[in-house]
C-alpha cells in the first residue's frame, strides 16, 4: 500500500473518530486515502476552525482527534488552535502537507520550515522522511498527546512521499499504566494535612479527569477540606458540595482569597501556572505550606516551591491518601473562614437573578439564567473576553468537563468551532457557546459548518461593539481606554442568511425564555443580548474593597 493509505490505517488503528479540516493540493492522497475509512472527515471553513474543533474533542474526551492543513498558509492558519490546545493540556494531531523532499531545500512555492515552527507549540513535531517509519511516529504522536499532560503533536508528510509504497503494517496500540507515588513521599504531605489547622485545595485542570474527580470527591467527602477550581478546573467537585469555593483567578481580589489567606496549608491538584500564577497567592513562596499533588514536579518558581512534592497519577494520589484518612480519622479542622467565602459568593449569584426592564443585559443575570438553562451534564464552552471573566466567576459545574473555558493560551474565536466538536460528542446534551461580539466574528464562517452537520448548537453572543476586555484592563490601570470600538453585522439576517434560528433579546425577563427556545430548537440556533458592561469596573472597585482576612 502506499504511505497515505498506510498512515490512515494507523489512525484508525488508534481509534481516531474525527479529522476537521481544509485538505490542498499537497495532501491530496491522504484525502483519497480517507474514502471508505472509518474515520469520519469534517470539512471547515477555516484551519483555524478545524484546530479548536479538535481541541474540543480533546477535551472533552481525552483522546486526540485530528485536525488537517495543507503546506504553507494551511499550516500557518492551523497554528493558533493547535498552540490553544498544547497550553490549555487537550491531546491533538495536527496533519499538515509539505512539497516534496526533492524541493525542500531551495526557495519554492509555498514551502517554509513548519515542523521548526510547531516545535514550540507542541510536545512533538516530526515530518515522516521514510514510508516505513508512519506505523512508529503514528503511534508515538498518539502516546505523547495522551501522555499527562497531554497537548499536540504535528505529523507533516511531503506530497511525493505520500505516493510511494510503504512494507510496514499498523502498531497495535498498548496503553500503559500511569507511575505512582511512592508510600513514603505521600506519608509526608499526609502528616502536614494533620497537622494542619485550615488547609484548602487548588484544583486545576488535572484534577478534571474522571478518576482524580471522583477520589478527590470522596476526600472532601470525608473531610471537608475546601476546594477552589482554576478557571479549567470547573467540575472537579460539585457546585452544590459544602466545600465547594468555586473559582479562583480573576486578576482581581476576590471573597475566594479569604479562604486561601486563612489556610495554613494549599494542596495544589493538577495546578498549571499558565492559567493563575502563584505570584498572586503565594508571593515570596512561604506564605503557607504548599503540598503540590500531580503528574509531573513542580515547575521553578520564585513564588513556588513546595513543601511537598507529590508526583504520579493523581486519582492513585488522593486514593491513597483516602485510606490514610479513613484508617486514622479526621482532624478538628476549623472551616468557618471557607463557609463564610462560600455564602458570600452564593449570595452574589442569586443578587441579578430577578432583573427586568429594558437595556442591556448585566452579566450576572445572563449568567444565572444559563445556569438554569442547562442541565448537570450539559456543557457550556467559554470565548475570550470580558464576558470569560464572569462565566469564570458565576459559572459553576456539577460533573468535570461540562464547562470550556481556554484559559493557557487564551486564543479568542474557541466557542462556535468548539461547540460543533461538543455536539459531535454528546449529541445528547444540549451544547451552549458564551462569546463577545468580537469573539464570535472570528470565526463565523463555522456556522456554515453548523447548518451543514445540522449541529444542535446555540450561541449566545453577548454584543458590546467593542473589545470589552481589553477597554476593562486598560481602564483599570490607566484610569481611561484606547478607541476599542466596532461595528456589528445585523444579526438576525446573519443567523437566517446561514439557515440558523436567530433571536435579538433587548430585555432582561425575556433572555431565559429565548434561552429555553433556542437550545430546544432542533438545529444550530443564535441568541444575542446587549450586555451591560458597566459592571466590569463595579465589580473592579467592590472587589478591590474586600477586606483581607489576617
Amino acid at each position: 500500500m502506499k504511505t497515505s493509505d498506510l498512515l490512515v490505517r494507523c489512525l484508525e488503528r488508534e481509534g481516531i473518530e474525527y479529522i476537521f479540516g481544509v485538505p490542498g493540493e499537497e495532501n491530496a492522497d491522504f484525502m483519497l486515502s480517507l474514502e471508505g475509512s472509518s474515520i469520519q472527515f469534517i470539512l471547515t471553513r477555516h484551519e483555524q476552525g478545524a484546530a479548536f474543533m479538535a481541541e474540543a474533542y480533546g477535551r472533552l474526551t481525552g483522546n486526540p482527534a485530528v485536525c488537517l492543513g495543507t503546506l504553507g498558509p494551511g499550516a500557518t492558519n492551523l497554528l493558533t488552535g493547535v498552540a490553544d490546545a498544547n497550553m490549555d493540556r487537550a491531546p491533538l494531531i495536527c496533519i499538515t502537507g509539505q512539497g516534496a523532499t526533492s524541493r525542500q531545500h531551495k526557495e519554492s512555492h509555498q514551502i517554509m520550515n513548519v515542523v521548526d515552527m510547531y516545535e514550540p507549540v507542541t510536545k512533538w513535531s516530526q515530518t515522516i522522511t521514510d514510508p516505513d517509519a508512519v506505523p512508529e511516529i503514528v503511534r508515538k504522536a498518539v502516546r505523547v498527546a495522551r501522555r499527562e499532560k497531554p497537548g499536540a503533536v504535528l505529523i507533516e508528510l511531503p506530497e511525493n512521499l505520500a505516493k510511494r509504497d510503504a512494507g510496514t503494517d499498523p502498531i497495535e496500540p498498548r496503553r500503559f499504566r500511569r507511575p505512582v507515588p511512592d508510600d513514603k513521599i505521600v506519608d509526608r504531605a499526609y502528616e502536614l494535612l494533620r497537622k494542619a489547622r485550615s488547609p484548602v485545595i487548588i484544583a486545576g485542570n488535572g484534577a478534571i479527569r474522571r478518576r482524580a474527580s471522583h477520589q478527590l470527591r470522596a476526600l472532601c467527602d470525608r473531610t471537608g477540606i475546601g476546594v477552589m477550581s482554576t478557571f479549567m478546573g470547573k467540575g472537579a467537585v460539585d457546585m452544590d458540595a459544602t466545600y465547594s469555593l468555586f473559582t479562583i483567578g480573576l486578576g482581581q481580589r476576590d471573597y475566594v482569597v479569604d479562604a486561601l489567606e486563612a489556610a495554613d496549608v494549599v494542596i495544589t491538584l493538577g495546578y498549571d501556572m499558565v492559567e493563575y500564577p502563584p505570584s498572586r497567592w503565594n508571593a515570596g513562596g512561604d506564605r503557607c505550606a504548599v503540598i503540590h499533588i500531580d503528574f509531573e514536579p513542580a515547575e521553578i518558581d520564585r513564588d513556588y516551591h513546595p513543601d511537598v512534592e507529590v508526583v504520579g497519577d493523581l486519582a492513585h494520589c488522593l486514593w491513597m491518601l483516602n485510606k490514610r484518612f479513613e484508617r486514622d480519622g479526621v482532624p478538628e479542622y476549623d472551616f468557618t473562614v471557607q463557609a463564610e467565602v462560600r455564602e458570600r459568593m452564593l449570595a452574589e449569584f442569586r443578587e441579578h437573578a430577578d432583573d427586568a426592564g429594558e437595556g442591556p443585559i448585566r452579566p450576572q443575570k445572563a449568567i444565572w439564567d444559563v445556569r438554569q438553562a442547562l442541565s448537570a451534564g450539559d456543557i457550556l464552552l467559554s470565548g475570550v473576553g470580558a464576558h470569560k471573566m464572569w462565566i469564570a466567576r458565576y459559572y459553576h459545574c456539577h460533573e468535570p468537563n461540562c464547562c470550556l473555558i481556554p484559559n493557557g493560551f487564551c486564543s479568542m474565536g474557541q466557542p462556535l468551532p468548539g461547540a460543533i466538536a461538543a455536539h459531535l460528542v454528546h449529541p445528547d446534551r444540549k451544547i451552549l457557546g458564551i462569546a463577545g461580539d468580537g469573539d464570535f466574528l472570528m470565526n463565523v464562517q463555522e456556522m456554515e459548518t453548523a447548518t451543514r452537520l445540522n449541529a444542535d448548537i446555540t450561541l449566545l453572543v453577548w454584543e458590546d461593539g467593542g473589545y470589552g476586555l481589553i477597554s476593562w484592563k486598560q481602564q483599570d490601570e490607566f484610569n481611561r481606554h484606547t478607541n476599542l470600538s466596532f461595528g456589528n453585522p445585523d444579526w438576525l439576517q446573519l443567523a437566517a442568511s446561514f439557515g440558523w434560528q436567530g433571536a435579538y433579546v433587548q430585555r432582561a425577563a425575556d433572555l431565559r425564555p429565548a434561552l429555553d427556545a433556542a437550545l430546544a430548537h432542533r438545529g444550530p440556533s443564535l441568541v444575542v443580548m446587549p450586555v451591560d458592561y458597566r459592571e466590569n469596573q463595579k465589580l473592579t472597585e467592590r472587589l478591590g474593597r474586600i477586606k483581607v482576612n489576617n
